[in-house]
């Protein structure tokens, strides 16, 4: 590693720390960042209040989802060897989301049996963990034993839009207009109105997948060099692979679960940090992880302070993000050429 790259590094660990306090500080709502935290998250002042009940906890869901996101794609791009591959490929966003819009779709007749599930906040993103979860085991009963990255993506593309039809399907027989527009927004991707309910429930959920991806680090270095140079090293079997898919839907099925789907993290963020680990699967988990929180707790600033009637969704400020980079990239590689 580079000079540059260390230097860079350093510069993005130093940012997060800034970042996060530059959101406390950010909306609509001046307040005293120093008299809140003395103040402690007892107290019932305005200014106590604002930073503890609702920007804190929507900061670290933001970094929390944003690492997941960040760090999913990561793993997705080392195990398939595809720079262009994310978490979404697999079905594991589009699971969480038709969970969630199965529950939005009959919200009013389960609101009766799960009432206090219902109002506590939690029923719907724990149904879309499960969502995720289902997706994944799908894609890997589909694409059987001894599948190679192929048949991976095979069977994923088809569970994906298998779903993807399913949610379309449930979004045109929506059984009022109110009903349409929540499962539109949700599928827009948002942190508002989030508290420490749904990042309480998402962070183990985002720490089991990240023990299991991490654990599978070295066998992500090993596949760089091929399926057949992995297996001579140790790595044979599917207790890798399997890993690495329940890895991604717990962290990316909670991710989604409680920020609805948000897009290009997990496809821009790897492609931005490989560079500076010297093409490392491994360490371009943490670092993938780190840079992802960082672009959403930025992407979250920009949406606080956007003055207009209804809030930006973050889904919609990611993918302005991410579709100007890919311009970018595909120029880059046409100048490559012709020199």
């Amino acid at each position: 590693m580079s000079s540059s790259d260390k230097l860079a590094l350093t510069l993005l660990l130093l940012a997060l720390p800034l970042a996060l306090v530059a959101a406390l500080v950010s909306g609509p709502v001046s307040i005293d960042l120093g008299a809140a935290l003395t103040q402690g998250w007892r107290s019932e002042s305005s200014d106590a209040v604002i930073l503890w009940q609702l920007r804190l906890p929507r900061a670290l869901l933001a970094i929390l989802v944003g690492a997941a996101l960040g760090m999913g794609g990561a793993a997705m791009q080392g195990m398939l060897r595809n720079p262009l591959a994310e978490p979404a490929l697999l079905g594991v966003s589009s699971g969480a989301a038709l969970a969630a819009i199965l529950l939005l779709y009959y919200g009013s007749a389960l609101q009766a049996s799960w009432g206090s599930a219902w109002q506590s906040g939690w029923l719907l993103p724990a149904l879309a963990i499960a969502g995720a979860f289902s997706a994944v085991g799908c894609v890997w009963l589909l694409a059987g034993r001894g599948a190679g990255a192929g048949q991976l993506v095979l069977a994923g593309v088809a569970i994906n839009a298998f779903l993807s039809a399913l949610m379309a399907l449930a979004l045109n027989y929506a059984p009022s207009l109110f009903a349409m527009q929540e499962i539109v927004f949700w599928l827009l991707g948002s942190l508002a109105n989030r508290g420490w309910d749904q990042l309480l429930l998402a962070l183990p959920f985002v720490l089991l997948g990240a023990i299991l991806l991490f654990s599978a680090r070295n066998y992500l270095r090993a596949l760089s060099l091929g399926e057949d140079s992995a297996a001579s090293l140790g790595y044979r079997g599917r207790r890798y692979p399997l890993s690495i898919l329940l890895g991604i839907a717990a962290a990316v099925g909670a991710a989604v679960a409680v920020a609805g789907t948000i897009g290009f993290i997990g496809l821009v963020v790897p492609h931005l940090m490989r560079p500076l680990v010297g093409q490392d699967p491994g360490r371009l988990l943490w670092t993938s992880a780190l840079a992802g929180a960082l672009l959403l707790l930025l992407a979250d600033i920009l949406v606080v302070n956007f003055v207009g009637a209804q809030e930006l969704r973050i889904g919609a400020v990611t993918a302005f993000i991410g579709a100007p980079f890919f311009f970018w990239l595909i120029v880059s590689a046409r100048r490559g050429q012709q020199l």
